[in-house]
């Protein structure tokens, strides 16, 4: 059973904006894929920048208790 050129057209057609919808869908994949990664290293980077804040404020905690503790002794001495 032979297709007519006709059929032939309309299966070109439709494989044509099958394709042709295929590729929007992939390209918004990769936008929302860019933008994931975008957000995760903007995290990454906020995160990094908390733990040097803590770090910092444990730093001068330290520094506070044992000048706390020097100053202790001194009252006892």
């Amino acid at each position: 059973m032979a297709l007519a050129q006709e059929d032939l057209q309309q299966i070109r057609q439709l494989i044509e904006q099958s394709i042709a919808a295929r590729a929007e869908t992939a390209n918004v994949n990769v936008r929302y894929e860019l933008d994931i990664r975008e957000r995760i290293v903007r995290v990454e980077e906020e995160l990094k920048h908390q733990r040097e804040l803590m770090l910092q404020g444990f730093e001068t905690s330290n520094r506070r208790f044992e000048e706390i503790r020097t100053d202790m002794d001194k009252r006892f001495e």
